[in-house]
């Protein structure tokens, strides 16, 4: 099955200019952070929360979760991925890490907002341009010394619900985040549908349309998401972890996860451990 979430390889990349809507759903190796340099709010379906990141704010995710921009009012912002190995190596505080690693993104509000940011993030982009590999160096510890301090500034819990006004996207939104909730569980396209109280085929258009792909193959995603995680962050046994991640059989979990990830479980595991 065709789950339309793209896997990219980690790299170590940043970039600036006016944020694009996605396609699909995408998840890379990655700690992503995000700064809203100019205009108003980006908002992401972010492991089925609805996360916006207004002007002047900063955020941190780790982008194995799948993540797609769904509506944007940013006419610049700026992005930095910083490869997960890398991330690891940094040595973070275990409840930070354990936050970024359980799906929970760092926000931090503008008012938190450093002066500095925007020469920084422009000044990152140029250095990862640059063939000097001590200009890499000099950007991975200003790149870490930052979202040090934006552990300290993001608000602790889970993110704000959406409040937006476009009604499809909130009835979206509402089954984006059912599935989140529930995939571990048996679920229909009938089941997702009412958490946003709709008929099951007005269902499938909205969510075609704003997601581009199927309740059913979203939902394989968010399966396969889990199981990348707990792959990388436990030592459960692969069959332990297929079924956490809500896979009925094992063997559908290696295929699924080989078909999407290029490699079965374990191999996965023992690359990223």
């Amino acid at each position: 099955m065709d789950t339309q979430i793209a896997i990219q390889p980690p790299e170590l990349v940043g970039w600036a200019g006016r944020p694009v809507l996605m396609d699909t759903a995408h998840q890379h190796d990655d700690l992503e952070i995000n700064f809203v340099a100019e205009g108003g709010t980006m908002l992401y379906l972010f492991g089925g929360e609805p996360v916006e990141i207004g002007p002047g704010s900063v955020a941190a995710f780790w982008a194995a979760v799948p993540h797609q921009l769904v509506a944007n009012a940013a006419t610049r912002a700026h992005w930095v991925h910083v490869p997960f190995a890398t991330f690891l190596g940094w040595g973070l505080p275990a409840a930070l890490v354990g936050r970024l690693l359980s799906g929970v993104p760092l926000i931090a509000p503008p008012a938190a907002a450093m002066a500095s940011d925007p020469a920084n993030f422009t000044q990152w982009a140029l250095d990862l341009a640059s063939a000097q590999p001590e200009r890499r160096r000099i950007l991975l510890l200003e790149v870490e010394a930052r979202v040090r301090r934006l552990a300290l500034d993001a608000p602790a819990g889970s993110v704000l619900p959406y409040t937006g006004g476009d009604s499809a996207l909130r009835h979206v939104v509402a089954m984006v985040r059912h599935l989140a909730e529930r995939f571990r569980e048996p679920l229909t396209v009938a089941d997702v549908a009412a958490a946003a109280n709709l008929h099951p085929n007005y269902a499938m258009t909205h969510f075609r349309k704003i997601v581009r792909t199927t309740i059913g193959d979203y939902l394989l995603g968010c399966r396969l998401a889990e199981g990348r995680r707990l792959l990388v962050t436990t030592d459960l046994p692969i069959a332990d972890v297929a079924a956490e991640s809500g896979f009925s059989s094992v063997s559908r979990f290696y295929s699924a996860f080989t078909t999407e990830c290029g490699l079965p479980p374990a191999a996965y595991r023992r690359l990223h451990r």
